[in-house]
């Protein structure tokens, strides 16, 4: 199924560097707020307890952010959680008090406010040394990741390509990592495994473009690099276009119906698939193309004696 009969003829590498310099100021900016502002981390990280409740009526989170501040849980944070009924309580360890006792706590303040009595629906505590330990293998699981997909795309094509490659899936994670920082949307493991799926889904749109050029290179006898690579992207883009399309589709359903719990899960793929679908033509590409990508480089080698009269 395609969306467009013919291929386009549009000249995408008329402005890459353009293109490029805006994706540098966005990264920038992002990075920048990484830095500066930090992310919001979860409780997968950061370590405490967290108590979903619920109520029989709509629970107002101003009367039970002033009723948590006056007992002493000031640092509570405090959200609906599916519906108006159900309430989320997250809040830092305590020294000297126990998951336990400080759920029951919790529970008891948050059931002596005018909503009514808190019915205790789940409980989930992470130590700190956890949260440590996640940080860790996250980011050493991401960067295995990044290093394997390196020497992968330079074994299949070459130097060039598998540099253009990872350039796009640094600008895809930075990006969406910026977005999640700059928002202030708590970063958590769901959100962590949306961007190692982002890699992935990233990594095999620059794959079937690079492929494409790779083979145009081979057949196309007159024209540029430049022209290559143009022509490579049309051939392309109705593909691209329905995948992005699709996926998109079912993460909007996921994002609306799915619930607070895949809320980061689905923001961050949604937000990782635009950039990803972007990268493969304005990063990747351009990259390769930047650092000097020629036919020559992805001719099959001569074998020997090819250019030899046979002995007869």
């Amino acid at each position: 199924m395609q969306i467009l009969k013919q291929p386009p003829q549009f000249d995408f590498m008329r402005v890459h560097k353009t293109a490029m310099m805006i994706s540098m100021i966005f990264l920038l900016i992002g990075l920048g707020s990484v830095v500066t502002k930090g992310m919001n981390l979860g409780i997968d990280f950061t370590g405490g307890t967290l108590i979903e409740v619920g109520y029989q009526q709509a629970a107002e989170l101003s009367s039970l952010r002033d009723t948590l501040a006056k007992q002493g849980f000031d640092d509570a944070v405090v959200q609906h959680f599916g519906t108006a009924k159900d309430v989320l309580v997250r809040i830092a360890p305590r020294e000297g008090v126990t998951s336990a006792q400080l759920s029951t706590q919790l529970l008891a303040v948050l059931s002596s406010t005018e909503n009514g009595t808190a019915d205790m629906r789940r409980v989930e505590f992470v130590g700190p040394q956890i949260g440590d330990e996640l940080i860790e293998k996250g980011g050493l699981a991401m960067l295995t990741a990044l290093g394997c997909i390196l020497v992968y795309v330079w074994i299949r094509f070459e130097k060039r390509f598998a540099l253009g490659a990872i350039a796009a899936l640094v600008h895809d994670v930075i990006f969406t990592m910026g977005a999640f920082s700059i928002l202030g949307l708590e970063f958590d493991l769901t959100v962590l495994a949306a961007i190692l799926a982002v890699i992935g889904y990233s990594l095999n749109d620059t794959i079937v473009v690079f492929d494409r050029v790779r083979e145009n290179f081979r057949k196309m006898r007159k024209g540029t690099p430049t022209d290559v690579v143009n022509q490579s992207i049309n051939q392309t883009l109705s593909r691209t276009m329905m995948t992005s399309l699709t996926t998109l589709l079912v993460l909007v359903a996921l994002f609306i119906f799915g619930g607070e719990l895949i809320h980061g899960f689905a923001t961050a793929l949604i937000v990782g698939i635009v950039v990803g679908t972007y990268s493969s033509i304005y990063i990747a590409s351009a990259s390769a193309l930047m650092l000097g990508v020629t036919k020559e480089d992805l001719l099959p080698p001569d074998k020997e004696g090819e250019d030899q009269e046979p002995v007869m």
